[in-house]
């Protein structure tokens, strides 16, 4: 049959429909993921069209996915934090969505103080366990949608939940029907789905949830879950790992439209980001994330990373404050006693500070050689240099400089005596065989002793 497809305009043959495929035995791809060694990226040459929707989004899972990978945060703490969200994604929502758990009494507190704000965005949701109780729980909190837990993979389906795959779609589409009689909207987390058999079980699956969702007139979002960081960005790159695939197929075989559509990925191999990007390049307008990274294992995408995404790839910031960015990086370390590692991208402490002496006379030159963007600007954050053995006179009056907020004639130079006598005590430091930087407070002990010694 042909048919003039409403997303390209063309004439295309009708969209095949896949069947279920109810297997005796589980696929575990043992090709692909032999447990006893590296996982191997395998490629069958097919591209997808890339097909970026009008609009793109962000959606928090900081105080679900996040919180459980820490300590529990207090009620004042998610509390702060949500503000902080709600300042960084602007006035337009970029920051769409946040989830939390409502399990505990402390859990329901932080909903209701955060809902008393009366912040339009992020709009607040939960994530919750598929029993009645749990969805009578939300509706009693004035929570609208709720994501729900529908792992896809056969790991899942066989080994922990000891069903068929027709017994979990049964299980699972009853679940959603237990939604719709409470009145709350599902989101449903298609768990593992990179290890899933994506045109065998995830398509034919969500064909039903598609159905379900047409017949009750309720709009039901699909996220889909990189839960093992398995997913790559690659283009040609074979299901179950391609996220391009794993798009295409949802919109061009289950008909999720784009705004429907969510990706929520992992880091254990380094590709949370690239993958969600490629998430939102293919036709996915959410990708969810947690503050600085933080979630299960590795952690999820960072939330602060897929802001300078969306400006890469929109050229604009569309009303986004990234110099909240700062200020979360500060009370997640003053506040909540996180050690965030030093090198970490846009809010680490020495993200945009530079140890080499060479990059140090860049800088004085002109910052724009040694620093990636305007993060004065852009993150409230100067670009800074530590003092060590290869920081060089041009190290050290960079430093100098920058530290104590000399402009204009106030300056010091290369040339400049303190430089000179400071490079000579720095020099004496290393000299027996000191390898860590030295701090600021040793630098300004220093200065006020050579400078008390010129009076």
């Amino acid at each position: 049959m042909l048919e003039i497809s409403k997303k390209s305009n063309l004439l295309e043959q009708g969209t095949y429909k896949y069947s279920l495929q109810d297997i005796k035995e589980p696929n575990l791809y043992r090709d692909m993921y032999n447990y006893d060694e590296v996982p191997k990226v395998v490629f069958n040459q097919r591209r997808v069209p890339m097909n970026m929707p009008e609009d793109i989004w962000i959606t928090d899972t900081s105080f679900r996915d996040g919180q459980q990978s820490m300590a529990p945060y207090t009620v004042k703490q998610i509390v702060d934090l949500y503000k902080l969200l709600s300042k960084l994604g602007g006035p337009y929502g970029l920051i769409r969505q946040s989830e939390f758990f409502i399990y505990t009494k402390k859990d329901r507190e932080a909903v209701e103080k955060c809902m008393e704000l009366g912040l339009r965005f992020p709009e607040i949701t939960t994530w919750i366990r598929a029993k009645k109780e749990d969805f009578l729980l939300v509706k009693e909190l004035g929570i609208k949608e709720t994501g729900v837990l529908v792992s896809c993979s056969d790991y899942h389906i066989f080994k922990k939940m000891q069903m068929t795959r027709r017994q979990a779609v049964d299980y699972y589409l009853e679940t959603i029907k237990d939604a719709f009689d409470a009145g709350v909207v599902p989101r449903c987390h298609l768990e593992d789905i990179t290890r899933a058999d994506f045109y065998g079980f995830v398509v034919p699956f969500v064909n039903e949830i598609m159905q379900l969702s047409k017949e009750a007139g309720i709009p039901i979002k699909i996220r889909a879950c990189d839960t093992m960081g398995y997913g790559v960005p690659y283009t040609e790159a074979a299901l179950p790992r391609s996220v391009s695939g794993i798009i295409y197929g949802l919109q061009q075989y289950s008909n999720v439209p784009s705004e429907m559509l969510e990706w929520h990925g992992h880091n254990d191999f380094y590709k949370a980001v690239a993958n969600a990007s490629t998430a939102w390049l293919y036709g996915a307008c959410a990708v969810n994330c947690s503050l600085l990274g933080i979630g299960e294992r590795t952690g999820n995408v960072p939330l602060e990373a897929m802001v300078f995404e969306y400006a890469s790839l929109r050229g604009s910031m569309d009303g986004m404050d990234p110099t909240v960015i700062t200020e979360i990086a500060r009370y997640f370390r003053d506040e909540m006693g996180y050690d965030i590692p030093p090198q970490t991208p846009f809010v680490g402490e020495n993200f945009n500070v530079t140890r080499a002496g060479i990059h140090a006379d860049g800088l004085m030159k002109d910052e724009e050689i040694y620093n990636i963007f305007n993060t004065k600007k852009l993150l409230g954050r100067t670009p800074g240099v530590a003092v060590s053995k290869t920081s060089g006179l041009a190290g050290i009056a960079y430093w100098l400089n920058e530290h104590y907020g000399l402009t204009d004639e106030k300056k010091v130079t290369k040339d400049s005596p303190l430089v000179v006598k400071l490079k000579e005590w720095v020099d004496e430091m290393y000299a027996d065989d000191r390898t860590t930087s030295l701090s600021n407070k040793e630098l300004e002990d220093k200065i006020k002793e050579l400078t008390k010694s010129e009076e």
